[in-house]
Parts: C-alpha cells; structure tokens; sequence
C-alpha cells in the first residue's frame, strides 16, 4: 500500500481513479447520464474553489502526472485541469 505525503494527496489519487472510471465506463458497467451527472457535479465543485486551492490542486495534479508511469493515467492527469474547470477564471 503506497504511503501519501497528505490526505490532500491520498484523496486527490482516490478521486482521480473515481473519475477515469466513470469518464471511460460503457453502458454496461454505467448509466451514461449517471455518469454526466457525476463527472458535471465535480465539475461544479472544482468551479467553487478558491484561487489558493485551485492553485494547490493544479500543483498536486502536475505532480501526480509527472509520476505516473501508466500512459492512460497520466493522459487523463494532464487533462484534468481543463476538463474539470480547474483554468477558468485563473488568468
């Protein structure tokens, strides 16, 4: 079991992996709508962060990125800023 440097960090990796799951799930394994419900709810949420937090998180996701060896992973790391509105409003 890896050890995080913060529960920022462990909670980040748990919600990262909650998030490919539902981003890459068939119908089979999701209702699709569930799924858009879920990843426009993070969404949301991720647009209420402060600047500071915002900051800390786009800090912690290129971290994670930069350490990730599964290619699959990383891409989705790289993406997650803009994806889930983490660069709005931050020029």
């Amino acid at each position: 079991m890896p050890e995080y440097s913060s529960l920022t960090r462990a909670l980040a990796e748990a919600l990262v992996d909650v998030l490919q799951f539902i981003d890459g799930s068939e119908d089979e394994q999701m209702d699709q709508d569930d799924a858009v419900k879920v990843l426009e709810g993070v969404a949301h949420l991720v647009g209420k962060l402060s600047t500071d937090q915002r900051g800390e998180l786009l800090n912690l996701l290129g971290t994670m990125a930069e350490a990730e060896a599964d290619p699959a992973r990383r891409e989705f790391l790289e993406a997650f800023p803009e994806h889930f509105g983490l660069l709005e409003d931050t020029l």
